[in-house]
């Protein structure tokens, strides 16, 4: 069955205008490279250029990794970290990696519902 097609820039321009609370959206390719979207006009970042390459390698290494329990489990709708300075959401898109921060106190229960349903519209 072929991967439906995605617009990436719309889904990562949508979710930016979801709340100002976001400080990023971008679309991480399955080798941890980021090929759409990014930090939002006028957001300081919390890390260097360098740490993102890294935390972005990580990140398509996690996804893979939860893959390996789709079986039993299945799929994973999306995954959060919360941390101290940031709320890390990941949402798969194909083979790709929709991931989004924001600052630590967003709705965390809210904001993984409206980002899906930006995806699956």
């Amino acid at each position: 069955m072929p991967e439906k097609t995605y617009d990436y820039k719309k889904i990562c321009d949508s979710i930016c205008s979801l709340d100002s609370k976001i400080r990023f959206a971008g679309i991480i390719s399955e080798q941890g490279r980021l090929v759409a979207g990014g930090m939002k006009e006028n957001v300081e970042p919390l890390e260097s250029e360098k740490d993102d390459e890294m935390i972005f390698m990580e990140l398509a290494l996690r996804v893979k990794m939860r893959k390996e329990f789709d079986k039993q489990l299945g799929q994973v709708n999306f995954a959060m970290a919360s941390r101290e300075r940031a709320l890390a959401i990941s949402v798969l898109i194909n083979s790709d990696i929709l991931y989004v921060v924001s600052e630590p106190d967003t709705d965390y229960g809210i904001l993984p519902k409206k980002i899906l349903e930006i995806v699956q519209s």
